[in-house]
């Protein structure tokens, strides 16, 4: 019974949180403007603009947690390296603790402030010749956002692939040299396929967390819905078009299809590496 009062309050938070949004999303996507069941919104996610939307959010996860994912376990191997307990490697690990966490509004302002039209690095760059005033590089779908969000993509992967890079035993690499073999073919053989299901499941996991962020795009992007999360907001805040909530609702689902499978393999990516790093 203790046992179960310590874990009510995680339960409550992800019933209130997480099932409960959940459910609304999965009735709502069924239901049209009075309440009947309908099959209508599942249709509208055939429209141009909602595949579009979902075609540019996957591009634009995939290739920023792809460098996230490469950028971020070439960082988790260099603080590896370090010394255990030594001022760097928790220099290193409590900063990217904190910038991963460092998103939305704020962090579209601190790019903004930063190489914006009037930013200090767009002002000192134009004393050197270089003008990215004219450029709206930062607002656009692809440049703008691949950037800010690999900025928090690459100590997200740090913070989740570590743990898989210090479950690397010394004994296999000396096993390794042992029987004539190189860095290159221990990493090749060894370490390489050991860490593979790790890397790519914290690489899913930056996927995830791509797709489903909104609040950064949304403050850097003030036109058009480029992305589904913004297509979706627009359905419950635009003036323009009304009595498309539960549309949004189905592309919702759709999004929490696709994060669902996702983290499907994820888990299953895990399973498999918990048996060799014996975590």
């Amino acid at each position: 019974m203790g046992a179960l009062l310590g874990v009510l309050p995680f339960f409550a938070y992800t019933t209130i949180f997480l099932a409960i949004p959940t459910i609304i999303v999965v009735v709502g996507a069924f239901l049209d403007g009075r309440g009947h069941p309908t099959l209508g919104n599942l249709r509208a996610l055939a429209q141009p603009q909602v595949v579009s939307a979902f075609v540019r959010s996957t591009v634009l996860s995939a290739v920023t947690a792809t460098l996230g994912a490469v950028f971020g376990a070439l960082l988790a191997y260099a603080v590896s390296t370090a010394r255990e307990g030594g001022l760097l490697r928790r220099l290193v690990t409590s900063l990217c603790g904190v910038l991963a966490q460092f998103g939305g509004v704020t962090l579209a302002f601190a790019f903004v402030a930063t190489v914006g039209f009037q930013g200090f690095v767009t002002l000192w760059l134009e004393h050197l010749g270089i003008d990215l005033a004219g450029s709206i590089w930062l607002f656009e779908p692809y440049k703008g956002l691949i950037l800010v969000y690999t900025y928090f993509q690459i100590p997200l992967m740090l913070i989740v692939f570590l743990p898989a890079v210090e479950g690397l035993k010394p004994q296999w690499g000396e096993a390794a040299e042992s029987l004539g073999g190189s860095t290159w073919d221990y990493w090749r053989h060894v370490a390489g396929p050991i860490l593979a299901p790790s890397f790519i499941g914290a690489m899913l996991l930056l996927f995830t967390n791509a797709f489903s962020a909104y609040a950064t795009a949304a403050a850097l992007i003030s036109q058009g819905s480029p992305i589904i999360t913004l297509l979706i907001g627009g359905t419950f805040s635009s003036e323009v078009i009304l009595g498309q909530e539960n549309v949004g609702k189905a592309m919702a689902l759709g999004m929490v299809a696709i994060v669902a499978l996702v983290m499907t393999i994820y888990a299953l990516l895990e399973r498999r590496a918990t048996k060799w790093l014996g975590r």
